[in-house]
């Protein structure tokens, strides 16, 4: 079962986000580098961060050939917050505010519950949760100080929704994104700035190919979602421009899933 094409010229363009400054963790690759080339297409000065200067290079030469030139990538592990917030400082100081803030990075292995360490779970949450709230903490001062609006949004998971084994770090992280996201949106909505969850589902990436995917897999997930194929991390980028977008002002505080109607069809049956 093949993935719709990702190509069509019909999909949105979204003028508030021309020119406005985007910043994307864990941008080099997977999910987040489409999230970079999404919000490149659409105008918006665009950085990110990654921890694979080799991917973060190549993404940046291959969208200078599309002609995109708003781009800043610098090598940066979100555990080390210092070093996230300076650098979400330096954007700031070069291009004016980030107005959107796409808390990305995040990294699902697996664990089984037996071999998991304090330090290993300390580890987890601190790639997968830790680093939203502290960039958001930045963000929302540049925002307060400029008197601009803004738009957070956080990448969940559908994993904690359905249970799945041997990820309980993963899941946990991912679950408290959602709590995360409902007490910031309260707290800095009286600043116009809202925050949202994009939450994807089995989506296809380079990685879950590399060491994960196979037909078996596939057909089980296909089976699950009311839609029948799989996804892509186009479904996710596109979902994500719109939260981004002004398109979306009224919304905030909200879970926003792009699975296929997998958790649908997980949790009734």
């Amino acid at each position: 079962m093949e993935t719709p094409s990702s190509t069509s010229s019909s999909y949105t363009r979204y003028p508030s986000l021309h020119g406005r400054t985007v910043f994307v963790s864990g941008g080099s690759s997977g999910i987040g580098a489409e999230l970079v080339r999404a919000f490149a297409a659409q105008g918006s000065r665009v950085a990110f961060c990654g921890t694979r200067p080799e991917g973060g290079d190549a993404l940046m030469a291959e969208l200078r050939d599309t002609g995109a030139d708003a781009l800043l990538y610098e090598a940066c592990d979100v555990r080390d917050i210092a070093a996230l917030q300076a650098l979400l400082d330096r954007v700031a100081r070069q291009w004016g505010p980030i107005q959107v803030l796409i808390n990305n990075a995040g990294r699902d292995d697996r664990h089984a519950l037996d071999e998991l360490t304090p330090e290993y779970w300390d580890n987890c949450l601190a790639i997968n949760l830790r680093h939203q709230v502290f960039a958001t903490q930045s963000v929302a001062r540049q925002l307060r100080a400029a008197r601009l609006p803004g738009s957070i949004v956080n990448m969940g998971s559908i994993s904690w929704m359905r249970g799945r084994p041997n990820l309980i770090g993963y899941t946990a992280s991912k679950a408290a994104i959602s709590g995360m996201t409902r007490t910031l949106a309260r707290e800095l909505g009286g600043d116009r700035i809202r925050v949202n969850a994009l939450v994807p589902g089995a989506i296809v990436t380079e990685r879950q190919t590399q060491l994960w995917r196979n037909a078996d897999e596939d057909r089980k997930f296909i089976d699950l979602q009311c839609l029948k194929f799989r996804l892509d991390t186009s479904h996710v980028a596109r979902s994500t421009l719109f939260l981004a977008s002004d398109d979306s002002d009224g919304i905030t505080g909200q879970n926003l899933i792009v699975d296929a109607g997998l958790a649908q069809v997980s949790v009734a049956g």
